[in-house]
């Protein structure tokens, strides 16, 4: 059944966000108007719920409040995160067990110097007042935003799919000429316009209201029920001056055993050090993110003519400059482009039909018959689940037998699913062998996307993309068009096949690849070959930073290729955990 459509709703439970608070008590208390949280000078704001609404009102208060209303089965443990750095206070609700439908709801009230950015799937966006910078965003929730009329506001609300309801009295209301869908756009300014407002969401409405100002001494009611104590706060043993802080109450945890990826030489393994998933949180804007292994940092670099596109080979190490946050690093190891990869074909079988299973199988037979001769493949397979076609192994007899032995699969699509157990066992196993690349083809459409029939992933979007952005390996992707003319609201809509394709590129980029368009099933055979191709030009850089501070910061890495017109291509950067 559709994740999106036919569930019951379940009888409407208020509780408070009962958190063990491992940020200082300054930080973090319980108070009449539920979890108290204070926001670092910067005033940002991330708010992130894929399993219910969010609620937001601008207080007079200088801390945020935070409480939930619960429909359906009390969870077992609170299922809210807050997370607190130095830059960014973070809120979030942890995935879903799996079987569970309870839906949380998250109501916040935070102080007007709020710069704040919300995010549901579903959810409906509520926001009443206008805090310093709003920007929301929904893949099929309604948003609604009520902004005082006496304020100074430039709003930028955008629906692709809906018209866009307005009883707001603009200073300035812009054309937007640009659109095929004009009504779905709409671009204006109160006042003065110094507070920018951001709106967006594929398939729901959006609906801009004026309110009062609120008196500065009016106090907006408590949401729901109190239940808090002070016994509820613990303030845990802390290092010395701790660079970042964090409160987590993880979800129940679930048995999966995910598939088990052994090369047949047992000396050489896969990519890289693993995702840490309790790590203090550091979100990074200006680029994909590698992992470091004690002290050594190692790079997969694509080196192209931009003249021509193409790849440049036989370069030596004396080729290569490289700069960690302006600094030159020395670098210690190099590999050439002609050393062998492991390589690691991820393939969605889910929804295909015997003539399409025949398809993909001979594009995997191709793409065999392309790879070098040094280079290591294993084959996995997915659609509810992972399946081991072929262990990573250079006997290409074996390798062509375990293609055709592949068959046709039953359920629903786990996509993030099956990447993420691929990132994590590839990880795992990996060893000192950094040049490792996952080649994923599907057409992107998890189950958990709106429309999409199917028990979809457990773990979360924007969790699979960290774990991407952390693994030690280049990942590309070659998405798959399925789109066709849907013929009712109960069929994927194109709204849902545009995420998809966006969301297999995103993958694509946060993994240091390059991400490919296959318009149809015979054209897969040939992409295959592409990616060899660009394979063929990855150079692996490894050095020791000269700047051993363990920060968990943002550690920018530019290089700079000595040949006209050379540009490398790859991961631009890592965390100092």
């Amino acid at each position: 059944m559709a994740r999106a459509l036919g569930r019951i709703k379940q009888a409407c439970s208020v509780a408070l966000v009962s958190l063990f608070c491992l940020l200082p008590f300054s930080f973090c208390l319980a108070s009449d108007e539920g979890i108290r949280a204070d926001l670092p000078s910067t005033g940002a704001l991330r708010v992130e719920n894929s399993r219910g609404n969010v609620k937001i009102e601008v207080w007079d208060e200088q801390y945020v409040s935070i409480s939930t209303t619960i429909e359906g089965a009390q969870p077992v443990r609170s299922p809210v995160v807050i997370q607190r750095t130095e830059q960014q206070l973070n809120v979030s609700i942890t995935r879903a067990p799996l079987g569970t439908l309870a839906r949380i709801n998250l109501i916040l009230k935070i102080p007007e110097r709020s710069r704040v950015e919300v995010s549901t799937v579903s959810g409906k966006v509520e926001i009443n007042g206008l805090p310093a910078e709003l920007n929301a965003q929904t893949v099929s929730g309604d948003i609604r935003a009520e902004i005082p009329t006496a304020s100074d506001a430039n709003i930028t609300a955008e629906s692709l799919s809906r018209a866009i309801e307005s009883t707001l009295s603009p200073s300035e209301l812009a054309s937007p000429a640009r659109s095929r869908f004009p009504e779905r756009l709409y671009q204006a300014r109160i006042g003065a316009g110094t507070k920018n407002v951001r709106l967006n969401t594929r398939l729901g409405r959006i609906v801009l209201a004026g309110a009062g100002t609120p008196s500065r001494n009016e106090r907006v009611a408590p949401s729901g029920n109190v239940q808090d104590s002070a016994a509820q706060i613990q303030n845990p043993t802390q290092s010395p001056a701790p660079q970042i802080s964090q409160t987590q109450v993880p979800p129940p945890q679930e048995t999966r055993r995910p598939p088990e990826l052994i090369g047949s030489n047992q000396q050489t393994h896969g990519a890289g050090t693993p995702a840490n998933d309790t790590g203090a949180p550091q979100e990074v804007d200006e680029g994909d993110v590698i992992r470091v292994d004690t002290q050594l940092v190692t790079v997969n670099m694509s080196v192209i003519d931009r003249s021509t596109n193409r790849g440049l080979t036989g370069l030596t190490q004396n080729d290569f400059k490289l700069y960690e946050d302006g600094a030159e690093q020395q670098i210690t190891r190099f590999e050439s482009s002609a050393a062998p990869f492991n390589l690691v074909l991820l393939i969605d079988l889910s929804g295909s039909t015997r003539e399409v299973v025949n398809l993909i199988k001979g594009a995997a037979l191709r793409f065999v018959n392309a790879a070098r001769a040094g280079d290591s493949i294993a084959i996995i397979t997915f659609a509810n689940t992972p399946v081991i076609v072929s262990r990573l192994t250079n006997d290409r007899a074996a390798l062509r037998a375990s293609i055709n032995s592949i068959e046709q699969p039953k359920g629903s699509t786990k996509l993030y699913d099956a990447l993420a157990s691929t990132i994590n066992e590839v990880t795992r196993d990996a060893g000192n062998f950094r040049r490792n690349a996952i080649v994923l083809m599907s057409d992107g459409l998890d189950s958990v996307l709106p429309n999409v029939e199917g028990e979809g992933s457990a773990i979360d979007y924007q969790e699979l993309l960290a774990r991407v952005r952390e693994f030690d390996g280049v990942i590309y992707s070659l998405w798959l068009d399925t789109t066709y003319e849907p013929l009712s609201e109960l069929d994927v809509q194109d709204e849902t096949f545009d995420l998809a394709h966006d969301r297999m590129k995103e993958v694509a980029d946060a993994g240091g690849g390059i991400f490919y368009e296959v318009e149809s099933l015979n054209d897969l055979a040939g992409v295959y070959e592409r990616v060899v191709a660009d394979l063929g030009t990855v150079y692996s850089l490894s050095y020791t930073p000269t700047n051993k501070t363990r920060d968990r910061r943002w550690r920018s890495i530019h290089v700079v290729v000595s040949k006209p017109n050379a540009v490398a291509r790859g991961k631009r950067g890592y965390y100092a955990n």
